[in-house]
């Protein structure tokens, strides 16, 4: 589903990616973690189609990112803790103007389900400044899925959370059942990666520096000691 061949990025004099090489697989969970400055949120924005690469080449399910990034766009949903929604529209106006950006059949009903789906439903007609930061990500997560992408990207979303925000966030992951999606996470928290991922990789100075099974891991501290190796940096 995410074929990434030679992807650099090169802002001025800073290299944010070198060469990366990368295969995710139709219905894989990649848990890509890194310290913070490694890169992760501008290869999400890359493969998003956000950002412009500085060379290589990024598919997603066979299209081209450059070639056709609308296609591209059709296939992906992405969650970050930044929420890409507008502070002065309300709940529902927020995921109308994604769902005519996206072209969604039946937007009316598709809407109704997935703000159901977060649990917003009595709050539909809020003006999102009024949200908490939880309730916002909450809503995040139905505007990256109102679209039924194939792929969806998390990129740090639990940046901000307090702990019973991101305890409901992890429910409503788990009720989204994305057994059927291909899923890339970025993180710098370990156990959450080992948690979430049923493949983990690390991401430092813009390299992939290890890239393993979570089933060839035996334990949390059996990856830190992976983890401190790769990255120079004992936790």
């Amino acid at each position: 589903m995410i074929s990434i061949n030679g992807l650099s990025k090169v802002f001025g004099s800073n290299v944010a990616l070198k060469e990366i090489n990368l295969e995710v697989k139709k219905g894989e969970f990649i848990a890509l973690l890194g310290p913070n400055g490694a890169g992760k949120t501008t290869l999400i924005k890359i493969i998003s189609t956000l950002v412009s690469p500085t060379s290589g080449s990024i598919t997603i399910d066979d299209y081209d990112i450059k070639e056709a990034p609308i296609e591209v766009r059709k296939r992906v949903g992405v969650i970050s803790h930044e929420t890409y929604l507008y502070d002065d529209l309300t709940a529902c106006e927020n995921l109308q103007f994604y769902g005519k950006m996206y072209q969604v059949d039946d937007l009316d009903e598709r809407i109704s389900t997935v703000i159901s789906d977060v649990g917003l439903s009595r709050r539909s007609d809020d003006i999102v400044r009024t949200f908490s930061r939880g309730m916002k990500q909450r809503l995040s997560i139905a505007r990256a899925i109102l679209h039924d992408p194939s792929i969806l990207l998390l990129d740090e979303p639990y940046t901000g959370l307090d702990p019973h925000a991101a305890a409901t966030f992890d429910g409503i992951l788990e009720q989204l059942n994305l057994m059927d999606k291909t899923v890339m996470m970025t993180t710098h928290m370990i156990n959450q990666g080992l948690e979430m991922g049923d493949r983990v990789a690390i991401l430092n100075r813009g390299e992939i520096t290890c890239d393993m099974p979570k089933n060839q891991i035996r334990d949390e501290a059996h990856f830190k000691s992976i983890y401190e190796q790769c990255v120079g940096v004992e936790l």
